[in-house]
C-alpha cells in the first residue's frame, strides 16, 4: 500500500502529519505537485514533481497508483478517477469519498462551477481548523491500522 498526496493544495499541517506517520508505520509516501517542496529525509517519503498544469498532479497520481492504494486530495475529479481505479481516497478534512458518494459531490462541484460561471460569487471553502486535522488523523490512523 502506498499513500499519494496531491500536494500543491494540501494543507502545511496534514502534511506534516503524514511525514510523521510514515515513518511510525514505514508506510510509502509520495508528494506529487507542479511545484518544488521541501520533505524530510526519510527512507519512506519522496516528492515527485510534475509539469506545470492544472490536472498534470493528478494525471501523473491516476497513472501511478495501484488499487488499494491511498491518495490525499480534496480535488473531486482526481477522487473519482483514483476511486475508479480502485484506490481509497481521503480529503484533508478527514472524510472518505468512496463510490457511493463521489458522483454527488461531482454534481455538486459541477453545479457551483456553473455558478461561477455565471457570475455568482459562491466563496471557498471554510478555513482549515485544529478539529479538521484531528478528524484526518483519526480516519488516517483507523485506516492503516485496518491495513496493517
Amino acid at each position: 500500500m502506498h499513500i499519494w498526496v496531491d500536494a500543491d493544495a494540501c494543507p502545511k499541517p496534514i502534511k506534516e502529519l503524514l511525514f510523521r506517520t510514515a515513518e511510525r508505520r514505514q508506510v510509502a509516501l509520495t508528494l506529487v505537485a507542479n511545484k518544488r517542496l521541501a520533505i524530510p529525509r526519510s527512507a519512506y517519503v519522496r516528492f515527485l514533481q510534475v509539469a506545470a498544469g492544472a490536472d498534470e498532479a493528478d494525471l501523473e497520481i491516476v497513472r501511478l497508483m495501484a488499487a488499494g492504494d491511498l491518495v490525499i486530495t480534496a480535488d473531486i475529479p482526481l477522487a473519482a478517477a483514483a476511486i475508479d481505479k480502485g484506490g481509497k481516497v481521503l480529503d484533508p478534512r478527514g472524510e472518505f469519498m468512496t463510490r457511493e458518494n463521489i458522483r454527488e459531490r461531482l454534481s455538486i462541484r459541477n453545479f457551483m462551477d456553473e455558478l461561477r460561471n455565471g457570475g455568482v460569487e459562491t466563496g471557498g471553502p471554510a478555513a482549515f481548523t485544529a478539529s479538521d486535522k484531528q478528524a484526518f488523523a483519526n480516519q488516517l490512523d483507523r485506516f492503516l491500522t485496518k491495513k496493517g
